[in-house]
């Protein structure tokens, strides 16, 4: 892969990937964090590559700004947890707490304090979910592990490890099930074949719903920044 740049304020990075697959020049935006992809074939320059892309220039623009503006987080802002908007507000005590409509974090590094609640909540209602599900497909898995993970939301290796991206915690809780019936799923069917996605709706029910979900909505799990307080 190589990198180049459109020039402009602000500039654009392009990923240049050449493949011996491809038939023609494509552009890819990600959803989670604004990456844009150029693939283009063997025998096509990458001169002529870039220069597809200066000509979608305004589209990429386009696109790239009708994504979700950043957001940091610390006392006083909105954050979902569950799916639901709840205030950041500061905690009494020493730990961080759960309530209907707050979450309270005790001050001082608040922003990485409520980063690591969330990744032992998510943890909590994945291992809980994948169990369930585990059971019902008659298949153990060999791992579960959490990562903050931009290209997918969760993947299952063929030694049946599991992995999630925490940030499903911020989603309505049906998502998290979704996510976690879909990696077990793979467990028996290490494909995306029909017979997978037939897995996929005995386990978890009608899916469609919940997959157009992170299609529409992903990115703005992706928004929230855990280094620095607000403001």
């Amino acid at each position: 892969m190589g990198r180049h740049s459109l020039p402009g304020q602000p500039p654009v990075a392009l990923t240049l990937r050449k493949s011996a697959r491809a038939r023609r020049i494509s552009l890819r935006i990600s959803q989670l964090d604004g990456r844009v992809t150029l693939t283009y074939p063997q025998a096509v320059s990458e001169s002529e590559a870039i220069g597809f892309a200066r000509s979608k220039e305004d589209w990429i623009r386009q696109h790239l700004g009708a994504r979700p503006v950043p957001a940091s987080v610390g006392f006083g802002e909105t954050l979902p947890v569950e799916g639901v908007p709840r205030r950041i507000v500061p905690a009494e005590g020493r730990r961080v707490s759960l309530h209907a409509d707050q979450v309270a974090v005790p001050e001082g590094a608040e922003a990485r304090r409520l980063a690591r609640f969330l990744k032992e909540l998510a943890r909590d209602r994945l291992t809980e979910a994948c169990d369930d599900y585990a059971a019902m497909l008659g298949r153990g898995y060999s791992s579960l592990t959490m990562r903050d993970t931009r290209s997918r939301w969760g993947s299952c290796s063929a030694a049946g490890g599991l992995m999630f991206s925490w940030r499903l915690i911020l989603a309505p809780p049906e998502i998290l099930h979704y996510v976690a019936a879909h990696e077990v799923a793979h467990l028996a069917e290490m494909n995306h074949s029909a017979a997978f996605w037939a897995q996929v709706e005995r386990l978890f029910g009608p899916y469609k719903a919940a997959r157009h979900w992170l299609r529409d909505n992903g990115a703005e799990l992706h928004r929230y920044r855990f280094d620095a307080p607000a403001g």
